[in-house]
């Protein structure tokens, strides 16, 4: 067996020997070794353990950016369809404001038709008008939000004109038989009166531009004086709605009804039956929700009423 000397010598003393035999070298040789890979493969993955670590931390960071964005997105998308929401509102009150203007434009050209006596067949309000010209280039589309406005405002001006004929036409009759007169209603009392009050559904103040006149459901609904049904169906808020147009700018309008009676262009007559009281739309129990205006401004109904 062959052995391997390892002498020590210091600088001073006796120099040491130690006999080693070839197996033992070579067992010690590969102990070292291996504790040398070991300890590679520790440092290894000592390191690849924070590259791991580290990029985890960067795949969280982008995770969260990419998170913090998609929100972002969301929060850009649900403000764009909130706003569209709002768009839909207002182009929806609008159709219903000009659906308004044409039904009382067309009551007052039929009545103006009656009044006038004018002939029948070249002014029917109930038929399309005639429409027709040469093909021409089309002109850029303007937005519906344009058009609605444009349209309205023709209405509007047609709806004054129309407004002011009327009262032309009205000759000598006196401004008193058109002031509202009669309690709108076949019993009942007041219930809430016209001004500022406490919203029973909200619990905030608000204006509450009628009167309110409880009554028993399906009570009879009555015209305050002489008119022209000028809106008879559903409105938000009031429910099932009927206004009245008298002449000399007056106008009523009873709501929260059940039924109507009368339908837009009906004349009435003063205390003529136009429905029956309900709790449609803005409303806790069966009432009778009655406003009135003058040239569009409301006025407080207790100064029109005979009682209350």
């Amino acid at each position: 067996m062959k052995y391997f000397s390892l002498m020590l010598v210091p600088d001073a003393g006796q120099v040491r020997t130690y006999r080693v035999s070839q197996r033992s070298f070579v067992y010690v040789a590969a102990v070292v070794l291996v504790l040398l890979g070991f300890g590679g493969w520790g440092t290894y993955s000592v390191y690849q353990t924070k590259e791991i670590k580290l990029s985890l931390a960067n795949s969280q960071e982008m995770l969260q950016v990419a998170r913090q964005r998609q929100n972002e997105s969301y929060a850009d998308m649900q403000t764009k369809l909130d706003i569209e929401k709002k768009k839909l509102a207002v182009y929806a009150r609008n159709l219903g404001q000009m659906q308004a203007s044409v039904l009382r434009l067309d009551s007052l050209g039929e009545r103006l038709v009656k009044v006038s006596k004018l002939n029948k067949n070249e002014f029917d309000f109930g038929v399309a008008p005639a429409l027709g010209g040469p093909r021409l280039e089309q002109a850029p589309v303007l937005a519906l939000d344009e058009q609605m406005q444009h349209v309205n405002l023709q209405l509007t001006h047609l709806d004054a004109q129309l407004a002011a004929i009327d009262m032309v036409l009205q000759g000598d009759r006196e401004e008193s038989l058109a002031r509202p007169h009669a309690w709108p209603t076949e019993g009942g009392y007041l219930s809430s009166p016209y001004g500022m009050r406490i919203d029973p559904f909200t619990g905030q103040r608000a204006m509450h531009r009628g009167v309110d006149i409880a009554n028993r459901f399906g009570a009879a609904v009555l015209s305050a004086s002489h008119g022209v049904v000028v809106f008879s169906g559903k409105m938000r808020g009031y429910g099932y709605l009927i206004e009245i147009d008298h002449g000399y700018g007056y106008r009523t309008r009873y709501g929260h009804m059940s039924s109507a009676a009368v339908k837009a262009g009906d004349e009435v007559e003063y205390n003529q039956l136009i429905g029956r009281v309900g709790s449609t739309g803005h409303s806790t129990g069966p009432h009778l929700h009655f406003e009135v205006r003058r040239f569009g401004k409301g006025l407080n109904p207790s100064t029109y009423l005979p009682r209350g």
